[in-house]
């Protein structure tokens, strides 16, 4: 796989990336194989021993902009010879021309005198391309770009789509609007809604589902009695649903490259209708940047935060509903009466079994760039995580090899645990004051709970919670898998990992 060049079965975004990139920023011995921590830690010296560039520039900072306008779209009107303009802009040698030319270094037509600048006004010689500058900017937040910088992005994006003008509203991308940094939104290759949401889409009985193998894996949700499945295979290309499950409208944002569907509930309190996603075409560290449809706000799809846009201030946190990801076979054994996505989408796709985000699934890399410590696990081993109880925990996937059982707390609620590292599942549960058993037991082929450690009390498991031989109940706890990297990368420093 050429990730920066993602072939036709990696359709949500082809020709992302664009010329001029690198996977050095990916291979051992590459600085940004060290951990994020002393990636920033390094960062403040990496930026003093420059001195900012300190130019005695003659060069005002509407020349450099146009300068770097002119690396951009030559051809256009008010720019500069291309020759002429790298001379002005080495001449400066100006910190603040970093974040423009790290965008000429991806749409620009001049790579190598690209690179060669960078290099010159930084300091940094160990990057080749786009992706690497990219990580360099996010380890160097001190680094601001000119004034003019949003409206030279908005230029190019624009000309990309001229609908992400609902995005892009400069009010909105001030640093004070703002809640993530602007120089690190990057576009996915897509167009608005090029990956297409699915809303309220058809479902069909599990006995008509004969389009899935038995290993296909699912999205597995349950609420209030209401019990669906996702095919990932399907999802893949629209990584979004819109549905009201079992009363409770909800939305499942599934971001592909960062490997996590997350189901949020999208009625607000004081809202008189439920808020309604889809994928806007831009990224943040690798993660896709969804949109509701009512205020057309920017939404960090790991967090449920909005983050550009109307709603950026509004100190909104979508709420998660638990979900689960299964096989076919596992889910349709405890879920005979599931319903399932129908074939039948409204949308011509290539829904084979192992045909959508094939070659990125398959691969170690990443087609993003995202800073991420690989110290302890690779970028892409699967983590299980819980965002509750006023704090944050990961599970390594591979702690629930052959079916474990772990006992454990986030904050003070004490939880259970239940996994499947082979199908990528993991639920969680409150567990009061009980333990139980670290595998669960098997009878005549089939497990009929977990054990209570201290009696010979078995608990079923459910999919909106645990019941006791009495009746009682322990609540499920919403969590999600994801890929290490995005969980590093946004939580990296406040969560806890288990080590267990």
């Amino acid at each position: 796989m050429t990730p920066t060049r993602p072939t036709a079965t990696d359709p949500a975004h082809t020709s992302a990336t664009g010329a001029g990139e690198s996977r050095r920023s990916r291979i051992a011995g590459h600085p940004f194989q060290t951990t994020r921590r002393r990636l920033l830690a390094g960062a403040a010296a990496t930026v003093a021993s420059t001195g900012f560039g300190l130019p005695a520039r003659a060069a005002s900072d509407s020349d450099l902009n146009r300068a770097i306008w002119s690396l951009l779209a030559p051809r256009s009107a008010g720019t500069i010879p291309t020759k002429q303009a790298f001379a002005m802009l080495s001449d400066a040698n100006d910190m603040r021309t970093v974040p423009g030319l790290i965008i000429a270094a991806r749409f620009g037509g001049r790579q190598a005198e690209t690179q060669d600048l960078l290099t010159q006004i930084t300091g940094e010689t160990g990057n080749d391309g786009w992706f690497d500058w990219m990580l360099w900017q996010e380890a160097n937040p001190e680094v601001e770009p000119l004034p003019g910088y949003i409206d030279m992005k908005r230029r190019v994006y624009l000309s990309i789509d001229r609908n992400f003008e609902a995005f892009l509203r400069p009010e909105h991308l001030t640093r004070e609007a703002a809640r993530i940094r602007i120089e690190e939104i990057t576009w996915g290759g897509v167009r608005k809604d090029g990956i297409p949401s699915l809303d309220n889409p058809n479902l069909i009985a599990a006995s008509d589902a004969d389009y899935l193998r038995d290993d296909d894996k699912v999205f597995g949700v349950s609420i209030n009695g209401d019990t669906r499945a996702y095919p990932l295979r399907i999802m893949g290309w629209h990584e979004m649903f819109n549905e009201v499950i079992g009363g409770v409208p909800v939305a499942l944002a599934y971001c592909t490259l960062c490997g996590a569907g997350i189901l949020f509930e999208t009625q607000l309190e004081g809202r008189a209708q439920p808020l309604v996603f889809g994928s806007s075409g831009f990224l943040y560290r690798s993660n896709k940047l969804m949109f509701d449809r009512a205020s057309d706000t920017l939404w960090n799809q790991f967090t449920g935060e909005p983050v550009i846009g109307p709603l950026a201030q509004s100190g909104i946190t979508l709420k998660q509903r638990p979900v689960a990801v299964a096989s076919w076979a596992d889910w349709r054994a405890v879920n005979p009466d599931t319903r399932v996505l129908s074939l039948n989408t409204g949308h011509r796709r290539d829904y084979g079994s192992g045909v959508v985000y094939r070659d990125y699934f398959a691969s170690r890399e990443l087609m993003f760039p995202a800073l991420v410590d690989q110290s302890i696990l690779a970028q892409k081993d699967y983590i299980f995580g819980i965002r509750q109880f006023g704090a944050a925990k990961a599970w390594p996937l591979a702690a629930f090899a052959r079916g474990r059982v772990i006992n454990d707390r986030i904050g003070d609620m004490p939880i259970v645990l239940v996994g499947d590292a082979d199908g990528r599942t993991v639920r969680a549960y409150e567990r009061g004051r009980h333990e139980f058993a670290d595998r669960m037991p098997v009878r005549n082929g089939v497990s009929p709970g977990l054990s209570q450690r201290g009696s010979d009390a078995v608990w079923m498991i459910e999919e909106e919670g645990l019941r006791g031989p009495g009746g009682e109940t322990m609540p499920r706890v919403a969590g999600h898998v994801a890929y290490w990297f995005a969980w590093n990368n946004y939580l990296g420093f406040e969560a806890e990992l288990y080590s267990g």
